[in-house]
């Protein structure tokens, strides 16, 4: 049969042609009447929906000008059934499509088969070019998706962690979900089965008195037996007696009873959990696969055979029947190994291991004799399988007979002895092992003072290349009170080596001089430090290179070390202000008062002319207690600094903070005079406000005014004490002048903007932040503030985009992000947070709102985590110290709250929108900075 000429199925479907498709319908045609559908109204019912002049619509139908050129006849009825496309369902060929295809009629071959995979390997190949960049795309528009329509979960995840703080009895009183539509399905009633006792069956027996073949229905049992129906009943005996089978139930109930229990003790000899039993014995002891088990055994076999000598091939015999359960085996195969390879001291040891105590010290025996002159391991093993300390003296001493040159036989002989034994073990130990650099210093720690150095001094002639000997008697020494012989020792080492060959390495020797001060030899490790602090480093990179270890050094908690680095720098560029500042924070912050007094006394005596340590040494005194000594000192800077603005600022602090008002006021006048700078006019204004004299505070300020009018300080004063005295049009006035000449003045544009609003001139505040946007673009500060203001006047559909618009201007900007956070719902913080972390990953507002966030989920060993790395970052923003302190008062312990508060004293932060708030109020210009801690972290709202 030739398969070619056999068509297409698809050819065959396309001529399945119904008649009546294509051709329009006849007159007065109701579809579904011919099959009696007369339930529903119809077109014959109401008449056509045409007119009889409407143009029908043939839209199945061919056209005129084709049906008029059909004639009548066959070929033109195949070609009326070839035009028309048959789109019914039955019609339909996955390869094909409706009807076939142009090629629908040839046969489909192996060329067609071929062609067909080769597109499809090409199809696929494309496919998989685009596909990583597919799924990453999908993957990233999942996550906006999530992240615009997040789950219900999500949602509601908040109501679900409230479900924590349920009670017991508020959870067992929520009712069950059940059905309301249905009584019965409410509460639906078990279906209950009650057997039918015998006596039943047997008295219904008796009362019929005859043969019984059947049950009746009525009685309880149901049965569908009868007569002559082939059955259980059917084929029992006539005369059976129905209360015989209950008895022989019970009888066969007794019988397995019986069987399932002691007939002695009458206890069950069951066990309840033997099932537990059997399935630990079904448990492999090897998770590997059989097959492996053995294919593994034979090479081991084959390896043994091989070189029988081999002792880890017998080894690793023994471990894989340990392995796989088979003990014995493995203690078979591990001592034929030690008969073949009995100088291996690996066999020894692992025979040993598998055999049980009192035959591991038998095995351990025989390895002895064999390599008792060699091996350190089995005499060390022989003495860990003894229990007793006398015993396992004898056997290291025994050890030591046959090994003396073994410094590990040594250390673990002297570990058991009392001091004074160990004293003379060390003395055998050094003779028989004089390049032990352990073994000498042990026995230099139990000596006496004199003796110890004697010790040493033969140490160093036996190792002279080892700097540890060096250094415990540099710690001798110390622990004596010879200070002066400490560097002595450690220079004269430094030398020895080097005659000795020996590299210097500087950082291993800083690294021995850090952990010499932890270990309490304080004057050790700064000889060290000071020996090698100039070891290769070039003469133009050692200040900043010494500075950078000195840091380093603190990082580590090593402050003497630190210490000595500052002194060497000191020492060699005296007159360097920066290194006088950085020993002077160094001691502030790691130092005692008295270190920190007496170092500013040589800076300012080697440096007169930096004003920064003459203040500090004044402040330092004057925090001590010591007004007259700070007076002191602020006079000597006078005589040396002439006119300096930062002098006399300070000498009128420390005159006001001790109430001192006359004098305070004598200095600023004579600063006028001598020093005449818009900050001293600003003090001296400053200081009058605060004593309430007003009139001579405003007299002060409009005379800085007419000489330093860019000078915006002075404008926000004097517009903040006409605000607080009630005149707000001066004070408006004041602000407006001022914006002229420092229309950059972010401070000055707010302050003019809250004036306003505190009028309840919304509009006005709203065009004064956008005057102030206009002067000043991309200006976080007054986009914050325009957020805020709307905020405050409810208007948050309005902030919202305001807010969008911020930070497209400002996308780097720390507190926009931060105001962020905390304007989305609870659902969106989290994402938000993780955006703002993305823009401003080191910005401390950033961090902050990220704390605030985590207490606000209640997961405070976060939140304190964070607040810590906040203050790290900048412990000069009060409002994070500020917030920390209220988390410490309702987390924490009163040992937290007094720690971070100390903290926060020697910060002495000064910025902060809500420290600022309190610390800036003229009202409270008494206050310390704990004082301010407390009413600031008092009025801060718990984040919600």
């Amino acid at each position: 049969m030739n398969l070619a000429n056999i068509p297409h199925p698809g050819a065959l479907v396309s001529k399945k042609k119904k008649a009546f498709i294509g051709v329009p319908a006849p007159l007065g045609y109701v579809a579904g009447a011919g099959r009696g559908a007369t339930g529903f109204t119809t077109r014959s019912d109401i008449g056509p929906a045409r007119d009889a002049t409407d143009v029908p619509d043939d839209r199945h139908a061919l056209s005129k000008s084709k049906l008029a050129s059909k004639k009548p006849g066959k070929d033109n009825e195949q070609d009326i059934e070839d035009d028309e496309e048959d789109l019914n369902d039955a019609n339909y060929d996955e390869f094909n499509g409706y009807g076939g295809s142009l090629f629908s009629k040839d046969p489909y071959d192996k060329d067609d088969e071929e062609a067909d995979r080769i597109y499809d390997s090409i199809d696929k190949r494309m496919d998989e070019k685009r596909k990583e960049y597919r799924e990453k795309k999908l993957r990233r528009e999942l996550e906006q998706y999530r992240q615009e329509r997040p789950k219900i979960q999500q949602q509601f995840s908040d109501l679900k962690r409230d479900l924590a703080r349920i009670s017991a009895d508020e959870w067992n009183s929520i009712p069950d979900v059940g059905d309301a539509r249905n009584k019965k399905m409410r509460n639906p009633r078990a279906e209950k089965f009650t057997p039918v006792p015998d006596s039943i069956l047997a008295h219904n027996v008796s009362l019929s008195n005859e043969t019984v073949t059947s049950i009746d229905p009525l009685s309880g049992l149901k049965t569908v037996i009868s007569g002559t129906s082939t059955g259980l009943l059917s084929s029992a005996p006539s005369h059976l007696d129905l209360k015989k089978i209950g008895q022989a139930r019970n009888t066969l109930m007794d019988i397995k009873l019986n069987q399932a229990s002691d007939s002695v003790s009458g206890q069950t000899v069951v066990d309840p959990k033997g099932y537990l039993t059997d399935l630990q014995s079904m448990i492999p002891s090897v998770g590997a696969d059989i097959s492996d088990i053995k294919k593994a055994r034979l090479l081991l076999k084959s390896v043994r055979e091989t070189n029988p000598n081999h002792a880890p091939a017998w080894i690793a015999s023994a471990r894989l029947e340990e392995i796989t359960g088979k003990l014995q085996t493995a203690r078979n195969l591990i001592m034929k190994g030690c008969e073949q390879c009995e100088n291996s001291e690996d066999i020894w040891i692992e025979a040993a291991r598998l055999q049980p105590p009192d035959l591991a010290k038998s095995v351990i025996a025989q390895g002895v004799r064999k390599l008792g002159n060699s091996s350190v391991r089995l005499w060390i093993k022989a003495a860990e399988l003894e229990k007793e300390v006398k015993a396992k003296k004898k056997i290291f001493r025994k050890a030591l007979e046959h090994i003396p040159n073994s410094v590990r036989l040594w250390k673990e002989a002297v570990e058991l002895e009392e001091p004074e034994d160990a004293r003379i073990l060390l003395t055998r130990a050094v003779e028989c092992c004089p390049t032990s650099v352990d073994l000498w210093l042990a026995l230099a720690r139990l000596e006496v003072y004199e003796n110890a150095r004697k010790v040493l001094n033969k140490a160093r002639e036996n190792i002279p290349t080892d700097k540890q000997i060096w250094f415990t008697a540099a710690k001798l020494e110390e622990a004596q009170g010879n200070l002066s012989m400490v560097q002595k020792i450690i220079d004269r080492a430094l030398n020895s080596l080097q005659a000795n060959g020996v590299e210097i390495n500087r950082e291993h020797w800083v690294q021995d001089a850090i952990e010499t001060e932890k270990s309490g030899s304080k004057a050790t490790a700064q000889a060290i430090v000071k020996s090698v602090i100039d070891f290769g480093i070039d003469e133009e990179d050692r200040e900043h290179g010494w500075l950078e270890d000195a840091e380093n050094l603190a990082n580590s908690e090593a402050f003497e070390c630190a210490r000595a680095v500052y002194a060497n720098a000191l020492k060699v560029f005296p007159k360097n202000e920066n290194i006088w500042l950085q020993a002077a924070f160094f001691e502030k912050n790691h130092g005692t008062k008295e270190s920190l007094e007496s170092l500013l006394e040589l800076a300012v005596v080697n440096c007169p002319q930096a004003e920064v340590l003459w203040l500090m040494a004044a402040k330092s005194k004057w925090l001590g207690g010591d007004v007259q000594a700070s007076r002191q000192i602020l006079s000597r800077a006078f005589d040396v600094n002439q006119n300096k603005e930062e002098i006399w600022l300070a000498a009128v602090k420390l005159e006001s903070e001790n109430a001192e008002y006359d004098r305070a006021r004598k200095i600023l006048e004579k600063a006028r005079e001598k020093n005449s700078t818009p900050r001293v006019y600003m003090k001296s204004a400053k200081l009058e406000w605060q004593l309430g004299n007003l009139s001579r505070a405003i007299e002060l300020l409009e005379m800085a005014i007419n000489h330093w009018d860019d000078y915006p300080k002075i404008w926000m004063m004097l517009g903040q004490i006409h605000q607080q005295t009630g005149r707000i049009n001066e004070a408006r006035e004041i602000y407006q002048r001022g914006l002229k000449s420092n229309n950059s003045n972010v401070a000055l544009w707010i302050l003019l903007a809250r004036l306003e609003e505190s009028e309840g001139a919304l509009i006005k505040a709203r065009s004064v932040l956008e005057k102030g946007r206009l002067k000043n673009p991309k200006n976080d500060l007054l986009w914050l503030e325009a957020v805020r203001v709307e905020i405050r006047a409810g208007n948050k559909e309005i902030a919202l985009p305001m807010l969008s618009k911020a930070l497209q201007e400002c996308p780097q900007s720390g507190m926009l992000w931060a105001e962020a956070i905390f304007m989305e719902n609870r659902q969106q913080r989290k994402s938000r947070s993780v955006d703002a972390l993305k823009r401003c990953e080191h910005d401390v507002h950033v961090l902050l709102a990220c704390s605030l966030l985590f207490w606000c989920e209640r997961k405070m060993t976060k939140a304190r985590e964070w607040f810590k790395r906040t203050l790290k970052l900048d412990p000069d923003l009060g409002d994070a110290w500020a917030y920390a302190y209220k988390f410490e008062i309702l987390h924490g312990s009163q040992e937290q709250q007094m720690e971070l508060k100390k903290r926060c004293i020697q910060a002495e932060p000064r910025h902060g929108e809500h420290w600022c708030q309190v610390s800036k109020d003229i009202k409270n210009w008494r206050l310390k900075i704990g004082d301010i801690l407390e009413i600031v972290a008092n009025e801060l709202p718990i984040p919600t």
